[in-house]
C-alpha cells in the first residue's frame, strides 16, 4: 500500500518504519524541515530507533520523509500520528490535530483510508474529525478509522509489531481495511463496535495507570512515616498471583499519555456531566509530590537556603530524552524557591529550559533521583546524602 504518515515523532516514526519493513511504500510527513533532513539522511532522532534500522528503510526505497502534504493524493491510507497536548490551563489541545486533520482532508485523493492515532475525547473522530474532514475534502470516498497508539518509548519488550492494536471505523468497510493495513505488520488486531468504545479504552488505559501511580504515591508517604521501604512493599504484594499488579513510586508521573490522557477523558465526562473523582483526586496527589519530596530534602538538610542540590535524571521515566510534562520540572522550581541552589544531571537531555546538564559530583549537599537512566553511574556521588524518589531515601558512604 501507499502509505502517508502525518507526524514523525515518538509514535508516527516506529509505525513508519514498521509498516515501510513490512513493504509498504511509506511518506513520512512532518512540517518540522529540520527534523525531514535528518530522517532522510538517516539520522533518528527518536531513541526507539536506531540510525542503522532508518537507513535500512530509506536504502529499501519504502520510506522517504517530506514537509509537503501533496504526497496525500495518491496515498492508499494516511495516518494521522500528532501530539494531543494539553494548554497552559490543562484542558485539551487540538490545534495541532485539528490542523494535521484538515491538511489531510484537503489533500486526500480517492477512496482513501484515515486513520487517526492521536489520542482524542470520545466522540472526536465521529464529530469534529469526521465534520473537518468532510468540509475540506473534494473527495466524498474515504473511510474512518479510529486506532490509538500505545508507544511506551524505551521498552524493550513491547513494540509496534508485538502490542496489539485496537481498531475501530465509522463504516464495517473502514474497519476491514484498517485491519488488512495493520496485520500485515503487527500481530495482534483487535476489532471494537464503535470509535467510542476504542476512544474511550485508549484513555481508560492511562487513566487506569494514573489512579494507580497515584495510589502507590500516596502509600509512599505513608512508608516513609512508617521508616519502611515502599519498594520492598510493592514487591511483596506483587508475589500474589491474581489481583494485584505494581506500580512503583516516583516524583509524579511525566510524558505524553499518564499526566495528559486523563485529562481528555475528564473534559468528555465534564461536558456530558459524568462524574470524575478518582481522576481528578490522582491529578491532585501527583501534583503534590515535588512539594513532598521538597519536604523531604529539608528534611535531611535542614533549612534548603544556600545548599547545593543536584537532581539526576530530568527526563519522564529512565532511558528517554523525553521531557514532556517531567516531574522535574516542578521540583526544581519549589527547590529553588526554597533557596536552593540546584544543578540537574541528565545526559541523555544535555539541554533543556535554557540549561545544560553538568557533570555527576560529590560536590553537592544533597542528590535527589528523580528519572536516573539505567547507564548512570552513581558512584561517584559516594558520601553525598541521596533522596531517591523512586523508592526509599538512601545514604550514601
Amino acid at each position: 500500500m501507499r502509505v502517508a504518515i502525518v507526524g514523525q515523532g515518538y509514535v508516527g516514526l516506529p509505525l513508519a518504519v514498521a509498516a515501510a519493513q513490512a513493504g509498504h511504500t511509506v511518506i513520512g510527513i512532518d512540517t518540522d524541515e529540520k527534523r525531514v533532513g535528518l530522517l532522510n539522511h538517516g539520522t533518528s532522532p527518536v531513541s526507539d530507533i536506531s540510525d542503522s534500522l532508518l537507513t535500512a528503510v530509506i536504502s529499501s526505497g519504502n520510506y522517504q520523509a517530506s514537509n509537503s502534504f501533496a504526497s496525500i493524493s495518491t496515498s492508499d491510507v494516511v495516518c494521522i500520528c500528532v501530539p494531543t497536548p494539553l494548554n497552559p490551563s490543562g484542558a485539551p489541545d487540538l490545534s495541532l490535530f485539528e490542523a494535521a486533520v484538515e491538511a489531510v482532508g484537503a489533500n486526500l485523493g480517492a477512496d482513501a483510508l484515515v486513520i487517526i492515532e492521536s489520542t482524542i475525547s470520545p466522540g472526536t473522530t465521529r464529530g469534529l474529525a469526521s465534520s473537518i474532514l468532510s468540509s475540506v475534502s473534494r473527495h466524498k470516498d474515504y473511510e474512518v478509522v479510529y486506532s490509538p497508539e500505545r508507544i511506551d518509548p524505551a521498552n524493550k519488550k513491547w513494540n509496534v509489531k508485538n502490542t496489539p492494536k485496537l481498531v475501530a471505523g465509522l463504516s464495517s468497510e473502514a474497519t476491514t481495511r484498517a485491519v488488512k493495513f495493520y496485520s500485515s505488520f503487527v500481530e495482534s488486531v483487535t476489532v471494537g463496535s464503535s470509535v467510542e468504545v476504542i476512544e474511550t479504552a485508549k484513555l481508560l488505559e492511562n487513566s487506569f495507570r494514573l489512579v494507580n501511580i497515584s495510589f502507590i504515591n500516596e502509600l509512599a508517604i505513608f512508608c516513609s512515616k512508617m521508616g519502611i521501604d515502599i519498594r520492598e512493599v510493592v514487591d511483596a504484594a506483587a508475589t500474589k498471583p491474581y489481583g494485584f499488579m505494581p506500580f512503583y513510586p516516583s516524583a509524579g508521573v511525566g510524558g505524553h499519555c499518564i499526566p495528559v490522557d486523563p485529562s481528555y477523558l475528564v473534559a468528555k465526562a465534564r461536558e456530558i456531566g459524568a462524574p470524575t473523582r478518582f481522576i481528578d483526586l490522582a491529578n491532585e496527589v501527583n501534583l503534590s509530590m515535588p512539594s513532598f519530596f521538597v519536604g523531604k530534602a529539608e528534611g535531611i538538610l535542614g533549612s534548603l537556603s544556600g545548599k547545593k542540590i543536584l537532581v539526576v535524571g530530568v527526563a519522564y521515566k529512565p532511558d528517554v530524552s523525553d521531557v514532556r510534562e517531567t516531574p522535574a520540572t516542578g521540583l526544581i522550581s519549589l527547590l529553588r524557591k526554597e533557596g536552593a541552589v540546584v544543578s540537574w544531571h541528565d545526559h541523555l537531555v544535555l539541554e533543556w529550559n535554557g540549561e545544560s546538564s553538568v557533570p555527576l559530583a560529590s560536590d553537592y549537599d544533597l542528590v535527589v533521583l528523580v528519572n536516573p537512566h539505567s547507564s548512570v553511574d552513581l558512584t561517584v556521588l559516594d558520601g553525598v546524602p541521596v533522596l531517591n524518589t523512586r523508592g526509599n531515601t538512601v545514604k550514601n558512604g
